[in-house]
């Protein structure tokens, strides 16, 4: 699931911007002028300075980028409804690169302070690695297509997370930090190579460890699901947004003990990952 957007060009001499969400349904709307791309009138103040700031970014990094006096007329269009958190600005991102033609993590940097992964994951066609150092960005393609996908599970949280928050948490926190990423990256190559439900449950649970000592909060599982069956992990920004759960029980067992605990959204693995 992700984002599109679509550009029209005619006489004027600014950008009009409008976002639907998965319904068709606007909740963002905006115009911009075309000099330094300032809000002349908008819905959302915070999200129209989010999106100055990325199409000045966008020219910085190409000169060329919207430099013609005409009118620009730019339509969003979320698939998935926006509270979920998965992806509406790296995606955005991702498309605005498209259309400037320029690098998507050189925007991506010149706006955010994440990691970038998002912005790999809006152009990546199958699961990928994805490692940031203070060197070098790099991400391949994983062969991840585990037997026992149809015992996983996405469920969302409810609590849609700011991943900017994650991150200052995660600064604020970490010590031993090379200790840390040696461990998930061993992990990480392990999890993708996992043969059977049981050995992936197991790693699973050994990276939410992992995280829950770094980071010093507590697993998921043992906030909510003490009395679960299966495996579940935190994804996102660790505490919100999406939980992946494990299951060697029917879907329909394993959607009514979430839905009982009070978690609507119950999403099978294949109608979230391609296959």
């Amino acid at each position: 699931m992700g984002q599109s957007l679509t550009i029209k060009e005619s006489t004027g001499s600014e950008v009009t911007w409008k976002s639907l969400d998965h319904n068709g349904e606007i909740w963002f709307e905006g115009s911009f002028d075309l000099l330094g791309f300032d809000p002349i009138k908008f819905s959302d103040e915070e999200i129209a300075l989010g999106i100055k700031k990325i199409l000045k970014s966008a020219c910085r990094e190409n000169s060329d980028f919207l430099s013609k006096w005409k009118k620009y007329r730019v339509e969003t269009k979320l698939e998935f409804p926006l509270e979920w958190g998965l992806g509406s600005s790296s995606t955005l991102i991702h498309c605005v690169a498209q259309w400037a033609d320029v690098s998507p993590f050189d925007l991506f940097f010149r706006v955010h302070k994440g990691s970038g992964y998002d912005v790999a994951c809006a152009g990546a066609s199958q699961p990928i690695s994805y490692q940031l150092t203070d060197e070098s960005l790099k991400f391949a393609n994983v062969a991840f297509d585990p037997s026992f996908k149809d015992k996983l599970y996405f469920i969302y949280s409810g609590q849609k997370q700011k991943s900017s928050e994650g991150i200052a948490h995660y600064k604020s926190i970490v010590k031993e930090k090379e200790g840390t990423i040696s461990k998930l990256n061993t992990l990480t190559s392990a999890i993708t190579k996992s043969k059977d439900l049981k050995s992936f449950e197991k790693l699973m649970d050994q990276h939410e460890t992992v995280i829950s000592s770094s980071l010093e909060l507590p697993k998921i599982q043992d906030q909510h699901f003490t009395d679960y069956w299966g495996k579940t992990k935190s994804l996102g920004a660790w505490g919100g947004d999406f939980i992946l759960a494990t299951s060697n029980k029917s879907q329909e067992e394993t959607r009514t003990y979430f839905n009982e605990k009070g978690f609507n959204v119950f999403i099978p693995y294949k109608e979230m990952v391609l296959p």
